[in-house]
């Protein structure tokens, strides 16, 4: 069961905050588009997501090798409402990942292969 302490633990950290934004924003994600859209490593992308399915936030699916990561859809509404509203009022601040990923080439359409 997801309680406001443990929604909040796991979205302290900057990445994991990001990463469920982006998620939020655009449904689904494979993890080369997180890597890319977060400018960072793919074994510390990989690691914040874990922590995220641990917690119950989000849930993955393989395509081949690759991993696709979208919200939880039994998220109980008062998740999704904060994290749709967080969204929506922080933009600005998702702004450079959002280019980033918005600028990548050759984006995964969820059933080919990814990067």
């Amino acid at each position: 069961m997801l309680t406001p302490a443990a929604v909040f633990k796991c979205l302290s950290d900057e990445t994991r905050a990001r990463a469920t934004l982006l998620i939020t924003r655009e449904g689904e994600l494979c993890v080369c588009e997180l890597v890319c859209a977060l400018n960072d490593s793919q074994p510390k992308i990989s690691r914040h997501l874990a922590q995220l399915r641990a917690c119950g936030l989000l849930l993955d699916r393989r395509q081949g090798q690759w991993v696709y990561y979208r919200l939880n859809p039994d998220l109980p509404g008062w998740v999704r409402t904060i994290l749709e509203t967080t969204l929506a009022a922080n933009t600005a601040w998702l702004e450079e990942n959002s280019a980033r990923l918005d600028a990548m080439g050759d984006r995964p359409l969820n059933t080919t292969a990814c990067c």
